[in-house]
């Protein structure tokens, strides 16, 4: 809930300080309370808590002091009514989806999207007898033919994993409106900094904490940001008896992490352009995807709907999957990892890790060729990272 008494504040300071509650102790770091439960003085009062007739907390599951704090820091960035933590990304985009989703609605989604996301959209929610419909995310025609039947829910993300896929949300939330679909966006490789999906149009907003928000490798968590009315009505029900909860350890950490997100972003940013403009001029290189690069196909529409272009760079090597190997083992100091958002540079081979499940056919119409790798450049010197990438192209 917003409180109106709270001055507002520029970005970087409401990512210190935002939805900071301090206990009677006055401390200065934010508590974590490791706890489970909560005691009432009577019977009465448990009875009222549980009725809704006293706002207190009642169980972790539910919510938590902690957890709380780092809700109200993230919605404060995003500028939603409401968030809601979750224990990991893909909690969150199941409970985005499931929470308003029952059999005979239908979904459509972007078909670039990552490996899990594309599994819950093709495989599980189709057990539910939700239908699912596909479309290519930079078509729009495709878009206004798949939502003409009517849908229920739109998921797409922008920029997309792994060839950097820019959608225009804009254009897309207002054809999902046009059919009373609601829309979900991931915004996980832009982070709350670079892009604003709920200023776009977008109804709903999901992270994956564990990438850029903690940023150093250390926990797992999510985050979906809603309006008020979608929190109370879908995802609270949801979510308070499925139990896809944050610990409220990771939530204290990932309270840390969003202290320092503006300057490791802004870090990030520098680096991957660095490199990515770095790649562009190497032999045995195919192509390199990087949003603010100019020869991006979507170049003008980063510029619309992007501040900068992220950590994330991919490129084509040429000589498939052997060569890939190659340049992937003979690094030094990047590490391969399907993990991204870190402080150390990291780097996957998407087409046998993240997308192993997509059938070769849904690869290559997708791009995901193998000679495809997926590179997050973390915030070492860019001349080292650049220097590793020069020595393992040339083994």
């Amino acid at each position: 809930m917003t409180d109106t008494n709270t001055p507002t504040y520029r970005p970087q300071t409401e990512l210190v300080r935002g939805g900071l509650a301090r206990s009677a102790f006055a401390e200065t770091s934010e508590a974590l309370y490791m706890t489970s439960g909560y005691v009432y003085e009577t019977a009465e009062a448990a009875e009222a808590a549980f009725k809704g007739k006293d706002p207190r907390y009642i169980y972790s599951r539910y919510g938590n002091p902690t957890v709380g704090m780092f809700e109200e820091r993230l919605r404060l960035l995003e500028g939603a009514e409401a968030c809601r933590a979750t224990s990991s990304g893909m909690a969150a985009v199941f409970a985005s989806l499931m929470c308003q989703l029952k059999a005979g609605d239908r979904v459509v989604a972007s078909r670039a999207l990552f490996g899990s996301c594309h599994y819950i959209v093709t495989e599980i929610l189709p057990r539910y007898g939700v239908v699912t419909t596909l479309v290519d995310g930079t078509d729009l025609d495709q878009w206004r033919d798949a939502l003409k039947p009517g849908a229920k829910a739109v998921f797409l993300e922008t920029p997309s994993n792994p060839t950097l896929e820019i959608i225009d949300l804009p254009a897309v939330c207002d054809l999902a409106h046009e059919a009373d679909a609601t829309v979900v966006v991931d915004n996980v490789f832009a982070s709350p900094l670079l892009q604003k999906p709920l200023e776009l149009g977008a109804d709903v907003v999901v992270y994956s904490a564990t990438k850029h928000i903690d940023g150093q490798g250390r926990c797992l968590g999510g985050a979906i940001l809603a309006s008020e009315a979608f929190v109370k009505d879908n995802l609270v029900p949801f979510m308070r008896h499925t139990g896809p909860s944050l610990s409220p350890f990771n939530a204290w950490l990932l309270l840390k992490g969003l202290e320092t997100l503006d300057l490791r972003v802004t870090r990030h940013c520098q680096n991957a352009f660095d490199v990515a403009s770095h790649l562009e001029t190497r032999n045995g290189i195919i192509r390199t995807l990087y949003p603010t690069l100019a020869s991006h196909p979507q170049r003008a529409l980063v510029e619309k709907q992007m501040s900068d272009g992220g950590s994330v760079v991919s490129f084509e090597l040429d000589g498939g999957k052997d060569r890939a190997f190659r340049f992937l083992n003979a690094l030094k100091l990047i590490d391969i990892s399907n993990n991204l958002g870190d402080s150390k540079s990291l780097i996957t081979h998407p087409a046998t890790t993240t997308h192993q499940r997509l059938s070769q056919e849904d690869r290559d119409h997708l791009g995901i060729g193998d000679g495809l790798v997926r590179l997050h450049v973390g915030l070492e010197d860019a001349e080292d990272v650049k220097d590793d990438l020069t020595r393992a192209l040339a083994a």
